[in-house]
């Protein structure tokens, strides 16, 4: 989904200075030394992490720790940041660490981890089962745009807000795109007043260097990845980044590497239009589906509501209002899985017919409130030390706002106002035939880094064709984030190492959610067994939300 920054709190799974270049691709040895004309990195790569309990109300037998990364690769000596870490430990004997990404990009990995961690206790069987916040994310230096804070504490950037609700209008003619774009870089401008020097080396390139010193932190030789949706980006820029020391890595729900924003939201809208087409399949079926029992009429009602909340929102109970945007981001995250569907329908019947928006609300907010978070708290950092804050502290826009960083630092593309207004008017009416329902939220990502620098072109020129051990990259057939024909086209680039396995499915991503790619999955990273090339798993019946 695209950022959304909203007055409301938000802690979900986008100012950054495009010097992301710094990264020298398919260097040989990460700690060089100074006599070699690069920078000397050998404090970072002694570290060994210590382990110890993590904050109170974690599971208890999460351990949390840290590592120290240069804020800066190109100048090591003009500060540091710290990142948080956490891991489950491997049951037997360990092999090592195996590293996860849960995505994003803005994702906390540590959250997710003490959420989900049932998930991957198979893989303590051979393994410490580690994962960790990067930098700008959760609390390791996280950003913010001063957005969605208490109102009662009279430290929301009011200006900001504004722009962020004036950057939804309707990009449908000339002069509401061009306000929209002034409100984006008003947005720009806030990020940069709210977030400390890390947003300006917040990329997907700084971020793989940051998980090469992780690898020699946890004591690995190499590293074993698993990542998910955003993630993959950034195990495949590893990949690129550290040929030599790629173990096994998995990459499932797999992102682009190549193409344009403008690209990117169409077909994201393409496959979330899809989704939703199936889903108001399955809910037709139910005598309680508030869209009613005729498929298209019920294609009709969610388009109608949609606009009709645009015209006229409704208050919610928290003192704001609920938008058609907003129901849209909420009906987008409900399509990531099959076993959200009975929680939209139910969802959608209290809005309906009784103006309830407490479930909608839940969804459009991601449903991922961390406990004890103090909306809009700021993170005190020392000069020059990005130390780590405590989880209450985490801004409440720090998902969306790191989210916008991340992408818009990998992407070099700036075009200028006159050449995004020409490009609105047409694609917009693109946007409209991929998906009336997410077209015009999805537009929005084209605007999202104007007033910001331009972002690095290394991920699109240079990782290509990696000299490396195998990767495994799933690609789910009814994925609404990350499309099947990403994974085949990334597999392309990356060459030969690429292993497809191909997930007839639907939902985003498919460890979670089927039995067949979770044991092969698994297989792989803990005894290299691979299945071939372009093979697939079935559909698991058992995520049929009627069975």
């Amino acid at each position: 989904m695209p950022a959304k920054l909203s007055t409301r709190s938000v802690a979900r799974r986008c100012a950054c200075a495009g010097a992301v270049t710094l990264a020298l691709l398919g260097a040989g040895l990460p700690a060089a030394s100074a006599g070699n004309g690069q920078p000397d990195l050998s404090r970072f790569y002694r570290q060994k992490v210590t382990w110890s309990a993590c904050e109170p109300g974690s599971p208890p037998d999460l351990q949390c720790g840290k590592v120290t990364v240069p804020l800066d690769y190109a100048h090591p000596d003009a500060g540091t940041l710290d990142l948080a870490l956490a891991r489950y430990r491997a049951t037997g004997p360990s092999r090592g660490s195996v590293v996860l990404n849960f995505g994003g990009p803005g994702g906390a990995g540590i959250p997710q981890l003490a959420a989900a961690g049932k998930e991957f206790m198979d893989l303590t069987n051979g393994y410490d089962v580690v994962t960790f916040d990067p930098r700008g994310v959760g609390r390791s230096s996280p950003v913010s745009c001063g957005i969605g804070q208490d109102a009662g504490s009279g430290t929301e950037d009011s200006a900001a807000a504004a722009a962020a609700t004036e950057a939804q209008a309707d990009l449908s003619d000339a002069t509401a795109a061009r306000k929209a774009l002034q409100a984006w870089q008003k947005v720009a401008q806030a990020c940069t007043r709210h977030s400390g020097p890390v947003l300006s080396h917040i990329g997907t390139v700084d971020a793989a260097r940051d998980l090469d010193v992780i690898r020699q932190a946890l004591g690995d030789g190499k590293l074993n990845y698993l990542g998910f949706s955003y993630g993959t980006r950034l195990g495949a820029v590893y990949a690129a980044q550290f040929p030599r020391k790629v173990g096994r890595i998995a990459l499932d729900g797999v992102d682009t590497l190549t193409e344009p924003l403008a690209e990117q939201g169409r077909v994201a809208a393409e496959g979330q239009q899809t989704a939703l087409e199936g889903f108001l399949d399955w809910c037709v079926r139910d005598i309680a589906c508030p869209l009613g029992q005729d498929r298209r009429q019920a294609g009709e009602h969610v388009l109608q509501l949609v606009r009709s909340l645009d015209d006229r929102p409704v208050p919610t109970g928290s003192g704001t209002e609920l938008t058609g945007q907003d129901l849209v981001a909420a009906i987008g995250q409900a399509l990531y899985s099959k076993a959200l569907w009975p929680s939209l329908e139910r969802a959608l019947a209290a809005l309906v017919q009784d103006g309830d928006t407490r479930g909608i609300q839940a969804f459009a907010s991601g449903g991922a409130d961390l406990p004890g978070t103090r909306p809009g708290a700021g993170a005190a950092r020392r000069p020059g030390h990005g130390g780590l804050v405590a989880t209450a502290d985490v801004p409440a826009d720090n998902a969306p706002a790191a989210m916008m960083a991340i992408n818009c630092a990998d992407d070099p593309d700036r075009p200028g106002v006159d050449r995004i207004v020409r490009d609105l008017g047409r694609l917009s009416a693109e946007y409209e035939q991929a998906s009336p329902v997410f077209g015009r939220y999805r537009l929005h990502e084209l605007l999202m880094c104007y007033g910001r620098p331009r972002g690095t072109d290394v991920i699109r020129k240079k990782v290509r064709n990696v000299d490396t051990a195998k990767l495994l990259l799933v690609g789910t057939r009814g994925d609404p984030a990350t499309p099947y024909r990403w994974t085949v086209e990334t597999a392309r680039r990356l060459g030969p190492a690429a292993v497809v396995l191909d997930n007839r499915s639907d939902g985003h991503t498919g460890y979670s959610s089927s039995r067949c790619v979770h044991r092969k999955v698994n297989d792989f990273l803990l005894y290299g067994s691979l299945p071939p090339s372009g093979s697939s798993c079935p559909a698991d019946s058992r995520l049929d939300p009627h069975g």
